[in-house]
């Protein structure tokens, strides 16, 4: 634990995307040292004074920029899934480091950070919202929300962080439960994601047709008996209730990658509920049909998940 807590903490953000951005600028804003770590042949030309532009506020922050992770009481993960492995390069001395937050789609990429950092430094997390990187350095947030989860084992280390983003709009909250904490988020997300790449349209388009509400709120019903089959305490009614109060301009970040021929994290978030269908034997037409259209939108027709 740092010596002293009521002291703002050492942040480091690795993956400055739209979650990384976001996240990094509103911690600066509110008086955190947050580090931005970039990639060795973007150093030189990223700006030191970041800018966001959300429904909290519009303003710039001021951080430090660096090609390795430095030390820091708090390392927030926030790479694609699919950049993890290249990414995890620039932790270079993981013992100078308190605490790793994973932000990142989906459930494997805990085990995988406990396997190299130790169980104890890995705190899990979710975040949630419409984030986008503009360009380097800039960033928007375009949904009225942002809500952000952390497992409880971080409660004594982030208690006075998270008041400081409640003060800027965050919705923070510290989950007991670590299975509820990730299936949580992937109960919409899968849904949503799937639903929005396979047909090109955003939340909105997809509840305003028939067939797509249809095979989208199938989806849901499958991810969330999964879910409970791996433990989660979660409800397919809430969420259901949930994506019909989205935003009906909002769009996954599965179906921007798509349209920007970037490879989607389709393994990440459709791959937990495929196999755990296939380990409790649970029926997921609605999610394999989803997941198809994905691959076929993408091109990814010959690495078809199980």
């Amino acid at each position: 634990m740092p010596e002293n807590n009521s002291q703002p903490l050492r942040h480091a953000i690795l993956g400055p995307g739209g979650v990384g951005g976001v996240l990094g600028a509103c911690l600066a804003h509110s008086g955190a040292a947050v580090t931005i770590v970039v990639r060795p042949e973007s150093l030189a030309q990223y700006p030191k004074t970041i800018h966001l532009e959300s429904p909290f506020g519009k303003f710039d922050a001021n951080v430090a920029v660096a090609a390795e992770v430095p030390p820091a009481d708090v390392l927030w993960i926030s790479v694609k899934a699919t950049q993890l492995d290249a990414a995890l390069a620039a932790i270079k001395h993981p013992e100078s480091i308190w605490a790793i937050v994973p932000l990142l789609n989906g459930i494997d990429h805990v085990a995988l950070l406990r396997s190299r950092f130790g169980a104890q430094r890995v705190i899990p997390g979710t975040i949630a919202g419409e984030f986008e990187r503009v360009s380097p350095g800039r960033f928007v947030h375009h949904t009225p929300f942002a809500f952000l989860n952390v497992s409880s084992a971080g409660r004594s280390l982030l208690e006075n962080t998270f008041d400081q983003l409640q003060k800027i709009g965050f919705t923070c909250r510290f989950i007991d439960d670590e299975p509820t904490l990730l299936w949580g988020k992937l109960v919409f997300l899968a849904p949503f994601a799937l639903s929005t790449t396979a047909a090109d349209k955003t939340v909105g388009e997809i509840l305003a047709d028939l067939q797509s509400r249809s095979l989208a709120e199938a989806c849901v019903r499958e991810t969330c008996a999964v879910a409970i089959a791996e433990g989660a305490r979660v409800s397919a009614d809430k969420v259901l209730s949930g994506v019909a109060g989205m935003p009906g301009s909002m769009r996954s970040s599965m179906q921007k990658d798509v349209a920007r021929h970037n490879p989607p994290e389709l393994d990440a978030i459709a791959g937990p509920v495929l196999r755990g269908s296939q380990r409790h034997g649970i029926a997921v037409p609605a999610t394999k049909k989803l997941v198809a259209g994905v691959e076929a939108r993408a091109g990814l027709t010959e690495r078809r998940l199980a």
